[in-house]
Order: C-alpha cells, then sequence, then structure tokens
C-alpha cells in the first residue's frame, strides 16, 4: 500500500512518499484528463422501498429535525482505515450499500405537516463529499478521498437520481443542521440525532444544543426515542429487503460448500480452522460485500465456546466442526447460519444422538413460528423438547418441567443463550427495539429472524458423562415468517444427520 504524506520542502528532498509540490507538477497532472461523466442514471428498485421508510420515520417526529450520519472512515494503523460500512440507520433510510459514502448525514428538515416527501412530514436530503474535479488538489494529493488514491466517488447528481434523493455538498452540512435550532417550545427546532455514529456531528450538534439552551436530560430522551423508532422500522422487512436477504443466505450457502470441499487441507493444517474461515470468506469476499460479523469456526471442545473466534484450533477426524458464518450482501444485509458436522463426514452414535435433540427442538420451534404466535414463544418450543432429552439422559438433577419454570433453569447449562433474534441489516438486528416490539410481541408476516437452538458439553464438565464431553451441536437457519406460516431461508443446506453425511460425501468426490 502506498502513502501520501504533506511535507515542507525541506522534508520532500528526503522522503520519497509525500505528493511533489512544484509548479510543473501541479500544472501538468492537472490537464488532459477524460471529464468525469454524469449523464442519465437509472433509478434503483430500493429507491421507492427506502421512500416508504423515510415517510414512516417522518410521520413519528413531525416539526422536528432528524439527523442519521453515516459514519465516518476509522483508522486501522496510523494512516491506514478499515474498509468504510455505514450505520444500518443511515443504510436502511437512504437504501445505500457498500463503501461510497463515508462522512454522508441524511437531514430529515421539516415543514408544514403533509406537505413534504411523499406527503410527509419533512424534506430529505444527502449531504455528502461529491466527487472532486480532476484539475484540484484533492484529486491526485488526498490520500483519503481523492480519486487517483482511492478510486472515483459518485456525483450529486447520480444519487440524486438513483435513490431519489435530494442532494447537497457536505460543506452545506453545519448551516443544514444547526439553523434555527433551539428549543422547540420557545420558537426553535428540536434535533434528534442518531449518537455515537461521527464524532464531528455528535459535537456539532452538542455545541448547538449548547448555544441554544436545550437541556441535556432533554436532548438525551429526543436521541433516544429516534434511535428505538428507526430500529423498531426494521422489524418488519419489505418485498426488497427479503430479497436480499435471500440472496445474502445463498451466498453463504455457497461459502458452506467450500469449507467442505476444504477440509481435506484443514485436517491436515496446525490451524485447521483458519483454514475453514478462509475457506467461507473467500465466497464473502468474492460473491458479497464481506462477512455480516466474524466467522465462528470451532472444532471439539472450541464449539461450546459460543462466541470462539480466534479459529486457532485443529481440525480433526472423529471431532465435530461447527461452522457459524454469514455473507454479507452488497446490499449490506447478511445472512446468518450455523451447520455442525463431523469432520470424518459420519457422525458417531452419540454425535447424532445429540444432533437429533437439537433438531427436533429446532423442528419445535418452527412448527410455532407462524402469525400470532409471541415471539419468546419460539424460545419456549425449543427448550421444552431439550430439557426434555437431558431429562431422558439422566443429566438433569431435577425433573423436565422443574427446569423449564422461572425458579429452574438448570437445563440452561447446557444451552445459555436465546433461541432466535430478529436479522436484516445486522445480525442482531433491530436490537433497541422496546421489548414489547420484540420479544413480547406477535409475529408478524415480513419478520426475519434465527431458530438456533443447541447443546453444549465442555470437556471440563464434570456433570457429565464423559461420552457427552467436547461435543458442540448448533443448528441455525434464517427464516421468513409469511401469512399461513414461514419459509426457511436456509433450507438449501441439510439438516439431518442422513442429509448432512450425503451432503458432504458427494462434495468430497
Amino acid at each position: 500500500m502506498t502513502e501520501n504524506n504533506e511535507k515542507s520542502t525541506e522534508a520532500q528532498k528526503n522522503d520519497h512518499r509525500s505528493t511533489p509540490k512544484a509548479s510543473a507538477f501541479t500544472e501538468f497532472i492537472a490537464k488532459d484528463w477524460a471529464k468525469a461523466e454524469d449523464d442519465g442514471y437509472t433509478r434503483e428498485p430500493v429507491a421507492d422501498y427506502a421512500a416508504e421508510r423515510r415517510a414512516k420515520i417522518s410521520k413519528a417526529f413531525p416539526g422536528e429535525r432528524l439527523v442519521l450520519p453515516a459514519g465516518p472512515l476509522k483508522v486501522r494503523s496510523n494512516d491506514c482505515d478499515y474498509r468504510f460500512r455505514p450505520h444500518s440507520a443511515f443504510a436502511h433510510q437512504t437504501g445505500l450499500g457498500i463503501d461510497h459514502e463515508p462522512d454522508a448525514v441524511l437531514i430529515f428538515e421539516p415543514v408544514e405537516e403533509g406537505t413534504g416527501d411523499n406527503g410527509s412530514n419533512h424534506e430529505v436530503t444527502l449531504y455528502f463529499r461529491p466527487l472532486a474535479g480532476r484539475d484540484t488538489t484533492e484529486f491526485y494529493a488526498d490520500a483519503r478521498y481523492g480519486e487517483f488514491w482511492v478510486g472515483p466517488r459518485p456525483t450529486l447528481k447520480e444519487f440524486s437520481e438513483r435513490f431519489g434523493l435530494r442532494t447537497r455538498d457536505l460543506s452545506e452540512l453545519e448551516v443544514a443542521i444547526t439553523k434555527n435550532a433551539g428549543n422547540q417550545g420557545l420558537g426553535g427546532v428540536n434535533i434528534r440525532l442518531v449518537r455515537n455514529v461521527d464524532p464531528a456531528v455528535d459535537a456539532l450538534v452538542d455545541t448547538s444544543r449548547y448555544n441554544t439552551g436545550v437541556e441535556l436530560e432533554q436532548a438525551d430522551k429526543l436521541d433516544s426515542e429516534l434511535a428505538v423508532a428507526l430500529s423498531e422500522a426494521r422489524l418488519i422487512k419489505d418485498a426488497i429487503e427479503v430479497e436480499n436477504l435471500q440472496r445474502s443466505v445463498d451466498m453463504t450457502v455457497k461459502g458452506f460448500e467450500e469449507v467442505i470441499r476444504a477440509l481435506p487441507k484443514a485436517k491436515e493444517h496446525h490451524r485447521g480452522e483458519r483454514v475453514v474461515e478462509t475457506a467461507f470468506f473467500s465466497v464473502a469476499r468474492t460473491d458479497g460485500n464481506d462477512l455480516g460479523y466474524d466467522t465462528i469456526a470451532a472444532c471439539g471442545n472450541n464449539a461450546t465456546i459460543l462466541h470462539w473466534i480466534r479459529n486457532n484450533g485443529t481440525v480433526d477426524d472423529g471431532k465435530l466442526l461447527l461452522l457459524d458464518a454469514g455473507v454479507e450482501d452488497d446490499t449490506l444485509y447478511t445472512a446468518d447460519v450455523t451447520r455442525t458436522f463431523p469432520v470424518n463426514g459420519k457422525f458417531t452414535e452419540v454425535q447424532a444422538k445429540v444432533y437429533n435433540a437439537v433438531l427436533d427442538a429446532a423442528d419445535a420451534a418452527f412448527a410455532v413460528a407462524k402469525p400470532g404466535t409471541k415471539f419468546y414463544e419460539i424460545h419456549e418450543a425449543a427448550m421444552n423438547v431439550l430439557a426434555h432429552r437431558l431429562e431422558e439422559w439422566g443429566l438433569l438433577p431435577v425433573s423436565a418441567d422443574v427446569s423449564l419454570t422461572v425458579e429452574g433453569g438448570q437445563h440452561r447449562r447446557w444451552m445459555p443463550h436465546g433461541t432466535s433474534h430478529h436479522l436484516g441489516l445486522d445480525v442482531h438486528d433491530c436490537a433497541q427495539a422496546k421489548a414489547e416490539l420484540y420479544m413480547w410481541a406477535e409475529l408478524e408476516p415480513g419478520m426475519v429472524f434465527t431458530i438456533e437452538p443447541a447443546l453444549y458439553f465442555k470437556d471440563e464438565d464434570l456433570s457429565v458423562p464423559e461420552e457427552y464431553r467436547g461435543i458442540g451441536i448448533r443448528l441455525e437457519d434464517d427464516v421468513l415468517c409469511t401469512e399461513d406460516g414461514n419459509v426457511n431461508l436456509s433450507a438449501a443446506l441439510p439438516r439431518t444427520v442422513e442429509g448432512i453425511e450425503e451432503w458432504m460425501a458427494k462434495l468430497a468426490k
């Protein structure tokens, strides 16, 4: 990777890395570049869906200015940044994906009720740093944003036409945020901000609030309410979101297949779990945008560690490999799928027994995952199966019925996490939604969530017979709630003992 440092004239004599400043250079590099194309653009299919999303948010906050930052570039080391990913609320409300809008901010400007975009209460504008001219210093000298260094950026016209948004240069942002700001009760305009996304925008809003006498406690309440509303707005996925998720799942299935093909190499390597991780990552980057989250590639006892992401263990015949992974699509929607399979392609009798218990729990959860069911009841259905199976095996110190009471919970020693979470732009989507709209809510068509029961018997767990120790099994699918039940979006991956063995044998040929 190259780097660019602006240095004094004296320093440049001994530093090959800086951009020359001689007038002959600056005059020459500014000439004879083809004009950047800025002709007509095709409107993106997501544009109309995103407009509907904005109208719903607008309805909830009439008369108030809403500020949704995408977030800045984040330093990985010295002058090297991580690949950029915008904040999920920003992505949802704009329809923008991938990595082309660092520092951008979406602003909902209040207008007279019903006179805004699509009959809403706001006119919404996207502020971002557009493509700099090829005759500007930024073009060749700015290593963070210049086209010469990082590639072309969109123009204001391009984003306006593709995504159906008003667009303005980022240089106008400060005025857009602070004009007429103040306490709404005193004639000003309340600002609601998605906080902790962009420190510069946080500082700008905080300064404005301080200067206009807005109370901190009141401001925190405003911001919190906006964050909750934006999270809840993602609980029901629209048609294009479901398409995005299915595409992410399909790529994830391909990634799992590549892992099976890589098992011979993984078994030979002293960090075979890394071989597994890398095989999946290759699909995530070549077919999608990236990983939706750090891959869990856990063999043997590592599979009993819920968030094992070191992935530095061996992959050994006779053991199970738990792979929890998801591809993030270019639209930033991610899959979240887990399969547990035998490294040598054949389950042992004990492994199959434990696996089938987890499968039965998942099937019980699928059976209740339909409109009218409370979200928490998915978990209850799975736990009922696991608790009774653990009782049958003589592992529970009490009956399953006692363990399933609020005062009990002994079965949770081997299944300590929840069975389901919403899925979308975030792997744990809608996390800021109120409990009554999430955990205690009835399922509705358009909700997408995981079903992921498990059993974990650690090597060091002396409460279970030795034959169970070192077995960790999780089975996770991505599920769409429909009018008459549900659809398993990840059904292309086998779920049964027999199906997994046949699948592995086929891919090994």
